[in-house]
């Protein structure tokens, strides 16, 4: 039988549910896990043990009473360490903040307790969540293998998932920072449409970028916790009023007739020959299944990807104003650089060439998209990313050609969902990314949960 830590979300939910398992019993296991590998992983900022006891036993006691349950009752999740939590030190990766409570919960936070979701700790991540730790944090490390890059920059979301101290995790996305660890660690990673997920309570790395969204290790779990997630939020000035369909429930089963749309050009300049044949492999058997693989040219989007770190840079500057650079000695090399460049180098005419270009993108990926059900491409130019290779040119974090299949869709809003698929070299997780329709992550959803059948998760090596 498959270990606790290593059940799904949605399994623990139903056991808990039924009472076939207490939640403080998941929690008391967890935390035993958690105990065991965080000495070697370092994924967790704070773990909350008291805390979690605390909600699983107030769960128990809700199912006893025969209350109403939610639907993440009982699930245990760890929270990216920018999401501010009530009166729990809330860092965003950042020495600036590190004694930072806040005083009130973020939306996701609050959606995610009041849907049964119990919370095991905070997670690390980048500073600010852009490319690098800062050197005071020990950063997370790979499961499959400390030589191996976690992603940015929801790294301990990603790591802490992949290696069963939690079923599931919020991560952002401004760049890539779902995609990236979610290809990494071998898990799923869902990026939502733009305004899909409320940003209310949280670090800003850039306000017109930034998303938010669950990392998990199969798609009915990110779509159980997306539903909890998604939806209006009046605190949030850019939430979307569009109706949240059911992503979790009757979802299809059949893949036939289903259009896949491929960029030969842009699955292939620039990226090594394992990354190809990994789509190739995904591809052949979504036809096999049933899909119609259909020739599609995905919009230009090179300047975007080339000049991302100027909107980044820019919106990032003003998001750190009142700390920076009054408190400049407290920050890392990596994002004082991006602050200092959005502050003095960045120009306005740069930053609304690209605003132009993004409305330009979102435009022709719809036309696209009106023609297929989704658009597949690789994560990364690279299948599995070592330190070494990172370390070796430190831009590759927050530049052309990482960004090359991540930027666009986060400059577009469409929303994503990343799968692992056949392993790599030497049994390491290779992925890909599938793109959908504005507001569309229902369809992607059905079409992720029929792929994964035959690919699904892989544990990585104790």
């Amino acid at each position: 039988m498959t270990e606790l830590h290593y059940l799904s979300l949605s399994e623990i939910c139903r056991r808990t549910k039924s009472g076939a398992l207490s939640a403080t019993s998941v929690v008391e296991h967890m935390l035993n896990r958690i105990s065991d590998l965080e000495p070697r992983l370092k994924a967790f900022e704070t773990i909350l043990a008291e805390e979690a006891l605390v909600q699983a036993e107030t769960l128990d006691k809700k199912k006893a009473d025969g209350a109403p349950l939610g639907l993440l009752h009982g699930a245990p999740i760890v929270l990216k360490d920018l999401l501010f939590t009530k009166g729990i030190r809330t860092t965003g990766g950042m020495r600036v903040h590190k004694d930072y409570e806040p005083t009130y919960d973020a939306t996701v936070v609050s959606r995610l307790r009041d849907a049964g979701g119990i919370f095991l700790g905070k997670v690390k991540l980048t500073e600010g969540a852009y490319g690098e730790h800062h050197p005071d944090v020990e950063a997370p490390l790979n499961p499959w293998g400390k030589d191996l890059w976690t992603g940015v920059s929801s790294s301990g979301s990603g790591v802490s998932v992949a290696a069963g101290m939690a079923h599931g995790a919020i991560g952002t996305d401004t760049g890539g920072s779902i995609r990236f660890p979610s290809a990494c660690c071998g898990i799923v990673g869902i990026k939502p449409t733009y305004s899909r997920v409320s940003r209310y309570g949280g670090f800003v790395l850039a306000d017109s970028l930034d998303h938010f969204g669950p990392m998990v290790r199969c798609v009915e779990d990110g779509a159980r916790m997306l539903q909890v997630m998604a939806g209006y939020d009046p605190n949030d000035v850019t939430s979307s009023r569009e109706p949240v369909p059911s992503y979790w429930s009757n979802l299809s089963s059949d893949l036939a007739g289903v259009r896949i749309g491929v960029d030969r050009a842009y699955l292939e300049s620039g990226i090594d020959s394992e990354v190809i044949s990994n789509v190739d492999q995904v591809l052949q058997r979504c036809a096999e299944l049933g899909c119609e693989i259909v020739e599609v040219v995905v919009p230009d989007r090179q300047d975007l990807v080339n000049r991302w770190v100027v909107t980044c840079g820019v919106e990032c500057a003003l998001a750190h104003s009142h700390t920076y650079p009054s408190r400049q000695k407290d920050y890392g090399e990596s994002l004082s650089q991006l602050i200092s460049f959005g502050r003095e180098r960045a120009t306005a005419m740069e930053y609304a060439s690209l605003e132009q270009q993004r409305l330009q993108f979102r435009v022709g990926m719809e036309t696209v998209l009106s023609s297929v059900d989704a658009v597949i491409t690789p994560v990364m130019p690279i299948a599995m990313p070592t330190l070494g290779w990172i370390d070796a040119d430190p831009r590759q974090r927050d530049g052309a050609p990482l960004l090359s299949f991540t930027a666009p869709f986060d400059y577009s809003g469409h929303p994503t969902i990343t799968l692992p698929s056949a392993s790599g070299k030497d049994g390491l997780p290779n992925s890909f990314q599938l793109v959908g329709r504005l507001f569309g992550e229902k369809r992607l959803i059905e079409i992720a949960r029929e792929i994964e059948k035959d690919l699904g998760f892989r544990r990585p090596p104790e």
